[in-house]
C-alpha cells in the first residue's frame, strides 16, 4: 500500500505552482502529489508536466475540462487516491497559505497520533491569519461558530481546508453522495467524519493569504456554506452513520 498523497485543485496558479511541488518534494517524508487542474487558461497544468519530467514517480497530474468546483476537484482526487491504495489523503491550497512544512504535522498526528482525522485549525489556539482584512477573519471565524452551533461538532475551524484522512474514512464516507461542490464541501466532510464519530484532531497552523494570484474566495460562497449547513443538518435526521 502507498502511504501519502497530498491532492491539490489549481486554476491558473501559474505563479506558485512550481514552488509549491518543490517544496513538498523537499520535506522530509516522501509525500506524492497530485494535482487537479481545471483546465487552466494560464499554462498551470503545462508547468506542471514539465515538472513531471524531474518527479516522476512522485508527481502525478490529472486535468478536467472547465472549472467543475473545488468539492468535486477534490472527490475526483480522493476516489483517485483509493483506487491507487494510498492509506494517507492530504487536501490543501496551491497559493501557500497553507504552509507545506505542516503536512508533516498532519501525517504525524494521524500516523503516529492515531487520528482518523488531522486538520490544519486557523482557530483552535486563538485567530492565526496572516495578511486578512478584519471582515474577513470575522466572517470567517463567526461561519465556523455558527456551524458548530447547528451541527454540534466540537471543532473550532469548520471550514478548514488543510486536512488529512485516514483512507478508511474516505471509503466510509460515501463520496457520491457529497452534495456541496464550493467551500461547503468542507464543512460537509468534516461533519460526516464527526457522524461517523472518527477520531477528529485539530493541529494549530498559521494562515497566510496568498501573495500571488487571485483568491477564488467571495461573500457568495460564505453564504452558500451558511445556507447549507441547515440543509445538511436537517438531512443527517434521516440518514444511518453506521460504519460496520
Amino acid at each position: 500500500m502507498k502511504d501519502s498523497l497530498v491532492i491539490i485543485p489549481t486554476y491558473n496558479e501559474k505563479e506558485n505552482i512550481e514552488a509549491m511541488v518543490r517544496k513538498v518534494m523537499s520535506l522530509s517524508h516522501p509525500f506524492e502529489l497530485l494535482i487537479i487542474d481545471d483546465d487552466s487558461p494560464d499554462g498551470t497544468a503545462d508547468i506542471v508536466r514539465a515538472l513531471q519530467q524531474e518527479f516522476p514517480e512522485r508527481l502525478h497530474l490529472e486535468t478536467r475540462q472547465g472549472k467543475l468546483g473545488l468539492g468535486t476537484a477534490y472527490i475526483h482526487g480522493f476516489k483517485y487516491a483509493l483506487r491507487h491504495g494510498y492509506e494517507y489523503i492530504f487536501e490543501m491550497d496551491a497559493d501557500f497559505s497553507h504552509n507545506p512544512k505542516d503536512l508533516v504535522r498532519l501525517y504525524a498526528a494521524c500516523a503516529k497520533g492515531g487520528y482518523d482525522v488531522a486538520i490544519g485549525s486557523r482557530y483552535s489556539q486563538g485567530v492565526n491569519v496572516i495578511n486578512w482584512p478584519m471582515s474577513r477573519v470575522l466572517m470567517s471565524y463567526f461561519a465556523s461558530a455558527y456551524v458548530r452551533l447547528i451541527t454540534g461538532m466540537p471543532i473550532a475551524d469548520t471550514t478548514a481546508g488543510f486536512k488529512c484522512y485516514r483512507r478508511k474514512v474516505l471509503e466510509t464516507i460515501q463520496l457520491n453522495k457529497i452534495r456541496f461542490v464550493g467551500y461547503a464541501f468542507q464543512i460537509e466532510m468534516k461533519f460526516l467524519a464527526y457522524k461517523y464519530g472518527f477520531k477528529i484532531k485539530e493541529v494549530s497552523i498559521i494562515f497566510t493569504d496568498r501573495t500571488k494570484g487571485e483568491s477564488k474566495m467571495s461573500k457568495g460562497i460564505f453564504k452558500e456554506a451558511v445556507l447549507g449547513v441547515l440543509k445538511m443538518k436537517i438531512r443527517s435526521f434521516f440518514r444511518h452513520f453506521d460504519r460496520y
